[in-house]
This record gives structure tokens, sequence and C-alpha cells, in this order.
């Protein structure tokens, strides 16, 4: 019987770039088996090495979690869809469907009065009956922390900050790029080289001078979590990596704070509100991340500027329905955004009985080592860290260059990354397409690697070696580092 199988954006790139495809098979792991002999390349993304579906992909059909139907063995019928939801970068029936969750402000049960000018100011939700006087002052004595002012943290705080939210928090240690101008709307060409939170403060104030903007210019880990989420009623996550996405997870759960999530990658987005008070977290969703560089980042597969002006908007929105306790919160649902197709789709999310911090016999009772378990520096990617004999820097390639040394150097990224830029001389073989095309290359030769930061170049090299590749070497730095340290007239995006 055939089916139809919805491949999401990460994963496409291992199905010939298809968004769909047809398969035949009578359980869910028959048809997902017939796709992987249909695409090799998909087979590691979608089965461990016994053969399981990862614990990182959940596959739904129609709109129900195949993991509480029977999983691989849950039968599809014809005409189906199957839907896989990888994890990039997340209830109890009736929560989220007909009523509030049971979430109330715990840290400021004395609401302030608001001034003259900020009734003037807050005058269209005001007359709204769903927000109203008391609404608006409940608003005020809300206390949300942002974890992250980039892409989502950016329309999240603002619109947050202009609906009169009281007392915003934000998490961050970076530094303002022009890079992250094209999406974080929060900072501005003036705040290049400023920190983000002092960029953010900056743009924030001046959307409404009542709000209190209180800055943690720090890494969120595991030593410093709890200590700065327990004073917030609600924490909004908008963060670009699994280790931090757990983190706060973890941390909400223990403290009993609503956990609003959003993720976004190319032309696609997810956004949920995890509150394991009244349905699933984080790690019932997924409970594992994908190993280190299988899902790649934002940096290295791009993402459409505006994007995360919807998830986040979508997010903000989420936090405001919880502090008024009106609405239908994200709470047991999961909302799917295409932009390419201007398309939303909604999937039943459960609370896992078996989850090691939010189940029925938890395990997990404190913050753990977030990069061991994310795999951070062990397994996989260990294998990008290299010994100082298997890298090369910009200038001693450009050293070779000019001694005339004979050796290939190949370019990993993407073609549509090889149109930007390129190291002239340069062989473009896309890192998905390696293995298969290993023939081309010859053991007796020097081979250089490159790409655009080093990462997966590195993993290229992994490959290579083996493979029974000896003589191979990886640009640290990538093509950013030619063009910061050799020629500058190649573009650095």
């Amino acid at each position: 019987m055939a089916v139809k199988i919805i491949i999401p954006t990460p994963m496409q790139r291992y199905a010939n770039n298809q968004e769909e495809i047809e398969a035949s098979g009578a359980t869910v792991g028959e048809a997902l088996h017939h796709i992987a002999e249909q695409f090799p390349d998909l087979n590691k993304h979608l089965f461990s090495a016994d053969g399981k579906i990862r614990s990182f992909v959940n596959v739904y059909v129609n709109d129900e979690d195949s993991r509480y139907t029977g999983g691989d063995a849950t039968a599809i019928s014809e005409g189906d869809t199957l839907t896989i939801v990888p994890s990039i970068a997340g209830g109890i029936d009736g929560v989220g469907l007909g009523g509030s969750p049971s979430f109330h402000l715990e840290n400021n049960p004395d609401l302030v009065e608001l001034s003259n000018d900020e009734v003037l100011r807050y005058s269209r939700h005001l007359i709204m009956p769903e927000v109203t006087l008391e609404g608006q002052r409940r608003l005020k004595a809300a206390k949300v922390l942002c974890v992250g002012t980039g892409g989502l943290g950016a329309p999240l705080t603002m619109y947050l900050a202009a609906a009169g939210v009281g007392t915003i928090g934000l998490v961050d240690f970076d530094v303002v790029d022009v890079t992250n101008l094209q999406r974080q709307i929060v900072h501005r060409q003036s705040t290049v080289g400023m920190p983000k939170i002092d960029s953010a403060e900056q743009t924030l104030r001046d959307i409404n001078p009542y709000v209190n903007i209180v800055k943690h210019e720090t890494m969120l880990t595991s030593e410093n979590a709890l200590d700065i989420i327990k004073d917030y009623d609600i924490v909004a996550d908008g963060t670009d990596n699994f280790q931090t996405r757990y983190l706060v997870n973890d941390a909400c759960v223990l403290l009993g704070k609503p956990n609003v999530y959003g993720s976004i990658f190319r032309f696609e987005g997810q956004s949920s509100v995890f509150y394991a008070k009244d349905g699933p977290c984080y790690r019932c969703l997924y409970p594992e991340p994908p190993p280190p560089g299988m899902v790649p980042s934002c940096a290295e597969g791009g993402v459409l500027g505006v994007l995360p002006g919807i998830i986040g908007v979508i997010q903000a929105i989420e936090a405001v329905k919880l502090i008024l306790s009106e609405g239908q919160p994200l709470v047991g649902r999961l909302v799917l955004f295409n932009a390419l197709k201007m398309s939303f789709r909604e999937l039943k999310l459960r609370k896992n009985p078996e989850c090691p911090i939010c189940g029925d016999h938890p395990t997990i009772t404190h913050l753990i080592d977030y990069d061991a378990f994310c795999g951070v520096g062990t397994g996989a990617d260990a294998e990008t860290k290299l010994n100082e004999t298997e890298e090369i820097s910009a200038t001693e390639l450009k050293a070779k260059f000019d001694h005339g040394d004979k050796f290939t150097l190949i370019d990993v990224r993407e073609p549509h990354e090889y149109a930007i830029a390129r190291i002239p001389g340069s062989k473009l073989v896309p890192l998905a397409t390696i293995t298969e095309r290993l023939h081309e290359f010859d053991t007796a030769d020097d081979i250089v690697l490159q790409c655009k930061s080093g990462m997966r170049s590195a993993r290229a090299l992994a490959t290579l070696k083996a493979a029974g590749f000896k003589k191979v070497k990886n640009l640290v730095g990538g093509i950013t580092a030619w063009s910061e340290d050799v020629d500058p007239s190649v573009p650095v995006y």
C-alpha cells in the first residue's frame, strides 16, 4: 500500500532534495526502510545501528505520534501521511485543547497600578475583554526570562516589551556581528561590536521605558541556571544549540516553570510550550539529542531572515497568553511552520511516562553535564578534533600555492556557497557526496579539505582517514580564514 512521507528540510539533501516521497509498507518501520533503501544516506539519519528509529526522530502517522501507537510496528493504511519530525537546533488530554494550564504568577502576587501614561500606552489592550486593566496589571507584574537575544529572541523581546511585560531578563554573552542584522532585528548597524544584551536593552528601552530589563551577560550553565531562572515566571528558549535546550528544559522542569520553545532552520520552524505540570517536556518529544554534526546549524544551513520573526512572535503570544491565563496555550501541541508553503501544521504531543525528568519515575533530579550528554567533545564530535599534523593554516596554504606544491584542494561546501566565494583552484565535492566520490581521489596525493569554518571539512577528513587516506589536511578556519588572512577580496558570508 502506498503512503506519503514528508521529509523535513534538514534531511532533504539526503533524499535528492525531495520534500515528499511515496513509499510502500504495512507499518511505519517498513515504509521508512523502503525510503532508506531508495536513499541510503537517509539510513543513518533515521535508524540506529540496531535498526531502530533514532530517539531524536519522531514519526507521526497523520497527526498521531507513532511512538504511542506501536512505534516501528504501527500499522499504516493506503493514503496515510507520515511526517518525520527530527530535533532541530518540542499532554495530557484536554490540556492546550480546551483551556489554560494551571499556571499562575508566583513571583508578583501584588499587582501594581498603572500610571496614566501607561493607561494611554496600553489602551488598545485595556479595551479587550480578554485583557482589561486587570490583565495589563498582570503583564506588568510578570517576569519573563529570554535565553538568547538572537533570531528568536529579537522579535520575542521586542513584542514582550511593547506588550508591557514588566520585567524582561536577557541571557546572552555574544556580541553583535554584521551577519546578525539579516534577522536579529533587535540589533542595529550602530551596535555592531556591542554586547548583544546591551544592544537589545537599548532597543527595548526605546520601545517601552516602563519595562525593567535585567541583564545576565553569561553563558547559561548547570552551575548558574537554577539561580537565574528561579526568579522568573516564564522562560522563553531562543537558543541555537542542543546543550542549552536540554539545560533550559531540565531547569524549568525542576523549578516548575513553563518553557516557551521555538526553533528554526532555513524555511521551517517549530514552537510549543513545555510545562511538565500539565503536559510533556522537551525530553518527552526528543529523549536524546542527535549526534554532534548530524543536524546542521543555521550558520551552516542558513535561515530565511524573516522566519524567526514568525516563530519568535508565536513565542511572545504564548508567553502573553500564559500570563493572562487566556486562550489555549501550546501545551501538548507542536506547531510546524513551513514558510515556502506558507502552511501551519499542528501535532499532538503526549507526556512520556518513562521520561527521565518529568515521567512517573524520574532519574534526573539535578542538572547534569550537558556537553557530555550531547556528545560535545566525545563520540562523533571527537572525530572532528584534529591533531596539529592534520591541520593547515590559511597562510601555510598560501605558501603551498606560492611554492608550486602539488596538492588537491577539496571544497566540501554546497554549490550555492561555492557560488558566493571560493579559493582559486579548489574542487567542489559537497560533504553529503564525499563517500560516493572517494574513487575520484588518489591515496597517494596530498589533499587539503576546506569549508566555511573548518567544521564540515574536519568531518570529511575523518571520512577520508577511515577510507585509508593518509596525506590529508584540514584548512583551519576554512574560507573565512582565507579571506581574513590571505585574500580580502574573497567575500565573507
